[in-house]
Order: structure tokens, then sequence, then C-alpha cells
């Protein structure tokens, strides 16, 4: 029992890890994407990664994982290395790191239909009712930034794409952790989503000799701490839960973005857009509540108290 509950502490520590680095990652994506293209800043955050994830595999001597868990990494890392980052780095263009950051958090509603589909994990009634709560969050933040021109439309479609990519991608990774470590899992998952962004080696190479140092400070953080750090304490807390739990973590995210975005940007997403996102939040707040037990009936023949 003591060992169960350390391990649902540490678990539950690198879930919040993730979320705290990820909800950086949106307003850090938001402000070296000034200077870097989406596709070069993925890659350029991809290799970044890579070079500490293989330095620190070495160093433990973890090697390669066995050969069930590359279908899951190769699909991961296409997905949610490779295709997440670049919608995303091109939708936060569009639109703002709070805005990006609640439409991709539909992301959990996907992770559990699909966790229902592929591993087999429940599908309630309330994740139906959830999920038309959230889609119609997202209609609303869609509403709200279609003011600003087809641009901003855009870039909502764009975070859309981005959360089905990252929905994908942990459905995927979560079966490849019961053959692999952590570590590994992430590492070669960053690989594969490096090597599918190699298309944009000369963008980045270009772009990285005229970009300000924050920018390229901001793409190298992108790769140590929101990318090697958290996606690896995300995978180690993904193999000791469900992907719809997991999925849960992530509610935190958008506020917290929004508060870093209005601290290190001076942005702050309207009105519509903040009810549209909270809509989002309750969605998916719904979907993976839990209905109350039924209380036991009393034993025939026991007493009952009642305490006024």
């Amino acid at each position: 029992m003591t060992s169960s509950r350390s391990t649902e502490r540490l678990a539950l520590a690198a879930a919040g890890v993730t979320v705290v680095l990820w909800a950086s990652a949106f307003v850090s994506i938001r402000s070296a994407g000034a200077a870097y293209s989406p596709g070069a800043l993925a890659l350029g955050r991809l290799l970044s990664g890579a070079f500490v994830l293989v330095a620190v595999l070495l160093v433990r001597r973890e090697g390669l994982p066995s050969r069930a868990a590359w279908p899951g990494i190769a699909v991961s890392g296409l997905l949610w290395f490779g295709a997440y980052m670049v919608a995303l780095n091109w939708g936060e263009q569009e639109v703002d790191a709070g805005t990006a950051a609640m439409v991709v958090n539909i992301g959990p509603v996907l992770i559990a239909l699909l966790g229902a589909r592929f591993l087999g994990e429940k599908l309630p009634p309330r994740l139906l009712a959830g999920m038309a709560v959230s889609f119609a969050g997202a209609v609303a933040v869609g509403l709200s930034m279609s003011g600003e021109g087809h641009a901003s439309v855009l870039g909502v479609a764009l975070c859309l794409l981005a959360a089905v990519a990252y929905a994908g991608g942990v459905v995927a990774q979560k079966p490849a952790l019961a053959h692999g470590s952590a570590l590994q899992i992430t590492t070669f998952g960053c690989l594969v989503g490096a090597v599918a962004c190699l298309p944009f080696a000369w963008q980045l190479v270009d772009e990285a000799a005229r970009a300000p140092l924050s920018a390229t400070l901001n793409m190298v953080y992108l790769g140590v701490f929101p990318t090697a750090l958290a996606f690896t304490t995300w995978a180690y807390a993904l193999a000791r839960t469900t992907a719809g739990r997991m999925g849960a973590t992530t509610y935190a995210v958008p506020a917290l973005v929004v508060v870093m975005a209005w601290m290190f940007l001076g942005e702050l997403p309207g009105l519509l857009t903040l009810a549209g996102g909270a809509l989002c939040l309750a969605g998916v707040a719904v979907s993976r509540s839990r209905p109350k037990p039924p209380s036991k009936a009393p034993a025939d023949g026991a007493e009952t108290t009642t305490t006024v």
C-alpha cells in the first residue's frame, strides 16, 4: 500500500512538472515564432531536445527499447513530436498563446475517445456530454477570433489540428510504454519527429543566422525543458495511469498560459474567448468526472441511528 501511494505521488508530481513546462511552452513559442517559421522552430526544438535526451540515455546506458515498442514510438513521433509541433507553431502565429492553449486543450476529450476505441478504456455517458460542451467552447473561441479576419480562423483550425495530433500521439504512446522506459520512448519519439521535420533544415539554418539571441534561446529552452524534460515526466506518469486520466491533468494549462502570457507578452484573450475556453475546460471536466457511488442500504434487522 505504501509503495502504491508513493508511486501515485511521484506520478502526480511528474504530471505537475509537465503541466507547468507545457504552459510555458505556449508563451515561448509565441515569442520565438516572431523570428522562426513554424517548421524551422519545430526542428530546432526537437534537435535541442534530442541532444539532451540522447546524452542522458547514453549516461544511463538504457539502450534501445524492445521491438514491440517501435510502432507506438513511430506513430507518436510523427503525430505528437512532428505534426503537433508544426501545427501549434503555425497556429500561434495566428492567435494568442492563451487562445491556442484553450483550443488545444480539447485534446483530453479526444484522448478519452481514442483510448476507448484503441486501448479499451471506458467510455461513460458523461464523456459524451463533456464532448458536446467542449465542442461548443471551441466554436465560441472560433467565433470570438473570426472578427479579425481569415487568419485568425486559420489559427484556430491549426490549433484544432494540433489537438488531434496530440491525442493520437498520446494514445499511440501508451502501449509503447509497456515495452520501454519513459526515457527510451521519449528519446526515440523525439528523434522520429526530428527526422520528419528535416525538410525544414535549410529554413532553420537561414533563420538562425538572422534571428535575435532571445528567439534562439527560447527555441533551445523549448527543446530542453518543455520537450526533453516535460515529455519524459509525462511518459513516466502515463505509464502509471490511463491515457484519459493523464489527459485530465492538462486542464490547468490554459489558465497558466493566460497568466504567463499576460506577465511576459502583455496579451490577454477577450471575454468571449475566455468564455469559450471555460466551456472547453468544463466539458473535459464533465467528461472525466465520476458519478457518486450509490449509498448502501442497511442490512435487514440492523439498527439505524440519526444524529441531530
